[in-house]
């Protein structure tokens, strides 16, 4: 596990830029701590605010496309007009299912306008699942991006929306100009959209603070997706504690941000942070580590947003003089592995690394403003780290029922307590926010959100990331942290990319340590990176399985499908895939075959 600690020297260090930067650190918490629901600060304010104060600064920059802020807040009134000749009103939801670029913002934006709810349906998903996802919002409308039409044919048949013309198409274009022609069963909406009023929208009703404004799904890689409400304080917490208390943003920065906009990390927190600036967002459809820093340059980008397997693709690229070449300074995001985080810093001159901990539906978030080392920072809201059974979610009760904190250091289950401030949002399943919310905790009657992560505070109420319940396993009597293991992987320098988990042998107790791996070179000596785990690695944590492949298939926001893996266990059936063992007795992996893996299944071998 990573060692690093927040020292008062650390703290010390950090004290004049937060000094310098005070005024607009108490400007944000202001933002951030807003808890009043019923307050007429939404979405759309903040959007009429910035064209208001910026008019003519452009507000989204995409392909050869640049939009200001006072053109933005123009198009969403007119999509905010033309939703309401639709008969939508206050309280109801539609849902998005389109790629990044400035339609699905400006959609967006006008539907919060008049108080409609957007659902972000994730553009990953197809059949069944997206039919789930999309039934779960219960949506009046539902716009589709021509991009996306092949894939939303293949189930439009079977969902039954309560509208006269349920299905918008919006134009694989700059649909500002050129609105062209939707498909039999579509209402094409660019064209009437242009025939509203671009003023802002006079409402009796208008949308408060504590109102819905977006639905986020859960990935779905280990079941079917939860649909996660955000209000219009999602927006706020990310304007206030991102965009102004972590990264000072302003009118002249570029925040670049290939992430898709259907998760949290790149509509709420990133776009969060470019409405506080009142800066420009510059959009990429989707994540090329090729093209990565050309678009920078291109786009004069000051800031982007990152989850951390972004981050390894960026390191994977061959060195080059054009590596500080470019006006980055700040990167705003989440999962950036310690064993990486110095190396990515120092290679591409990057000053300000403003990692966070949230999750889409969590009451709870974890902000580095302090621009601290290897932490996800601090938190305003009530939390603790209390002692959990191996391998679960679940936290360990005393002998009177209540939990235990873990000591300073240890690792812990993260836990938020829900409060009339600090509210859990749970759910649109009322049965699964529910299974996320611990009772009587602490004293009778209390509230919790589980998290469901691991983390440490490594000083001065700094916390560190740990691990994912679930991805940890027991393995010869002690527990395996496949975060620790994957970040030693991580450091041999042979591996372009590792997922750690545990599978089981018949016959034996625990789970055995597996990773799938992709080598970074033709080169690749599976014996040297035994020696160095053995070497890295306490002899129960090094893999006992090892599989290796072309690539390993992640969502659409960069996690990997650990489950699909994971069922695959040992065995030789995927295709093109070499599976090795590292056989009791031996001293190297052995190379599977299918007269191995029926020893293994009948335990000939006493692992």
């Amino acid at each position: 596990m990573n060692q690093d600690n927040v020292t008062a020297m650390d703290i010390a260090r950090s004290l004049p830029g937060i000094l310098k930067r005070f005024p607009t650190i108490a400007k944000g918490y202001y933002y951030y701590s807003i808890r009043d629901v019923n307050k007429p600060l939404t979405l759309g304010t903040l959007i009429e605010s910035n064209a208001e104060r910026h008019c003519d600064r452009p507000a989204i920059l995409f392909e050869n496309r640049s939009i200001t802020w006072g053109d933005f807040n123009s198009w969403s009134n007119r999509i905010a007009g033309y939703f309401q000749s639709q008969g939508l009103k206050k309280g109801d939801t539609i849902a998005l299912f389109m790629e990044n670029r400035p339609e699905f913002l400006a959609v967006l934006a006008g539907a919060a306008k008049i108080g409609v709810a957007c659902a972000m349906l994730n553009t990953s998903q197809k059949g069944k699942v997206l039919e789930h996802s999309a039934n779960l919002v219960d949506p009046k409308m539902i716009v589709v991006g021509e991009e996306l039409v092949a894939a939303f044919d293949d189930i439009k048949g079977s969902l039954h929306l309560d509208h006269p013309t349920p299905f918008l198409f919006l134009a694989d274009t700059n649909t500002l100009g050129t609105f062209g022609e939707a498909p039999s069963g579509y209402a094409n909406m660019a064209q009437p959209v242009s025939t509203f009023a671009s003023a802002n929208p006079v409402l009796s009703d208008p949308p408060r603070a504590g109102d819905t404004a977006i639905y986020l799904f859960t990935s779905g890689t280990t079941g079917l997706p939860k649909a996660a409400p955000g209000s219009h304080t999602k927006f706020l917490k990310a304007y206030g504690g991102f965009g102004l208390m972590s990264l000072s943003m302003k009118p002249d920065d570029v925040f670049y941000c290939t992430l898709p906009l259907y998760h949290g990390t790149g509509l709420v927190v990133c776009w969060g942070a470019v409405l506080a600036g009142g800066s420009a967002f510059a959009l990429r459809r989707k994540f090329s580590a090729s093209a990565f820093w050309s678009d920078v340059r291109h786009y004069d980008a000051t800031v982007f947003g990152y989850i951390g397997e972004l981050c390894r693709y960026l390191l994977n690229q061959p060195a080059s003089d054009q590596d500080r070449n470019h006006r980055l300074t700040r990167m705003l995001g989440n999962g950036l592995r310690p064993s990486i985080w110095a190396e990515f810093k120092n290679r591409f001159g990057i000053a300000t690394i403003s990692e966070l901990y949230a999750s889409s539906e969590g009451n709870i978030g974890f902000s580095n403003f302090l621009n601290q080392d290897n932490t996800v920072g601090l938190s305003t809201a009530p939390y603790k780290l209390v002692k959990f059974h191996d391998g679960t979610r679940d936290p360990i009760r005393d002998d009177q029922g209540f939990m235990q904190k873990v000591q300073k250091g240890d690792p812990g289950l993260l836990i938020g307590e829900i409060t009339k401030k600090w509210s859990f949002e749970g759910y649109t399943q009322k049965d699964a926010t529910e299974k996320s919310i611990l009772r009587d905790a602490f004293k009778n009657g209390d509230a919790w959100f589980n998290t469901g992560d691991v983390l440490k505070e490594i000083g001065f109420r700094h916390l560190q990331f740990v691990d994912r319940m679930g991805d940890t396993f027991r393995w010869k009597g002690e527990n395996v942290s496949t975060n620790e293991v994957e970040n030693i992987i991580d450091g041999s320098g042979v591996v372009e990319e590792a997922i750690v988990y545990g599978v089981e042998i018949p016959k034996t107790n625990g789970k055995a340590g597996m990773v799938t791996l992709v080598p970074n070179s033709d080169s690749f000596d599976i014996n040297k990176l035994l020696t160095y785990m053995q070497e890295n690695l306490p002899a129960y944590a090094v893999p006992v399985f090892v599989r290796i492949t072309n690539a390993i298939e992640k969502t659409g926001t960069f996690k990997y499908r650990k489950v699909d893996i994971q069922k695959a266990g040992y065995s030789l059936d995927r295709y093109g895939e070499d599976v090795f063992a590292w056989l009791p007795k031996t001293k190297e992996y052995t190379l599977l075959t299918p007269e191995l893996v029926s020893d293994i299944d009948s335990g000939e071998f006493r692992f």
